[in-house]
């Protein structure tokens, strides 16, 4: 819910970013919380695709490979707002158009929900390609050593590659998640109110645009300072088995 209108003469920046009438602090929150959960949701659906993607890619058949590498190199191609634009109109009009000829109802999903499918789908395919990079950088002797011990190709991912796959790819992820961060304020032009829809709200309400635009960028930073925290954690550690075996062998 927009708090009232308000001009932004007649009170102070500090009132304008309050929680409550006549600040707007409240809605950049709501904006800020509808942009963290579209980024969660797109991240993890981009790396469950990104996952089979990429082990599609490296050991799937011919036609496997070449849809994958279709998939991957159009949504790498092509800007993310005209694919966000393709996918919102045209595919779920298609979508919608298939499932009234089968006698269904049309389809209605929530603004989350369809951005997190949007940038999901846009997530995959980079998440593809840095997966495929970090499963590449095992060592061949590892899963040669596995497959004549007799492990099935699912065992010898859980137990092999993608232990050994994860400090690899932990950089390149983190980077993915910072950029699902920022490509939320895509969605702004369809209409969704996540964090640039809502700051763009009240910086049109109040004129304030100075105000509202330097509190979103601060929202914005505080966002990727708390994950470049998380993601090095997470980097040290994967990375702490590598560190004890280079340790040992000196």
């Amino acid at each position: 819910m927009l708090t009232p209108v308000v001009l932004s003469g007649a009170v102070s920046s500090f009132d304008l970013l309050a929680w409550s009438s006549p600040g707007w602090g409240a809605t950049l929150v709501a904006g800020l919380w509808n942009t963290c959960l579209i980024a969660f949701g797109a991240y993890a659906l981009g790396l469950l695709i990104g996952v089979a993607g990429a082990f599609g890619k490296l050991y799937g058949g011919p036609v496997t490979r070449d849809c994958l590498g279709v998939y991957t190199t159009l949504v790498r191609a092509v800007p993310e707002l005209v694919l966000l634009l393709i996918m919102n109109f045209a595919v779920r009009d298609l979508i919608n158009q298939a499932m009234l000829a089968m006698g269904y109802g049309r389809v209605e999903l929530s603004g989350v929900a369809i951005g997190i499918i949007i940038l999901g789908v846009v997530q995959g395919a980079y998440s593809t390609e840095v997966l495929r990079g970090a499963i590449l950088s095992v060592p061949a002797g590892q899963i040669e050593a596995a497959r004549a011990m007799g492990m099935s190709p699912t065992l010898l991912a859980r137990r092999i590659t993608l232990p050994l796959m994860a400090a690899a790819a932990v950089p390149g992820l983190a980077n993915l998640w910072l950029t699902v961060t920022k490509d939320t304020a895509l969605l702004s032009v369809l209409g969704f109110i996540e964090l640039t829809k809502a700051t763009s709200l009240a910086a049109q309400t109040t004129k304030a645009f100075f105000t509202f635009y330097l509190a979103a960028g601060v929202l914005y930073l505080a966002l990727s300072l708390v994950s470049v925290v998380i993601f090095g954690r997470i980097e040290r550690w994967a990375r702490k088995g590598q560190r004890t075996m280079e340790g040992g062998a000196h």
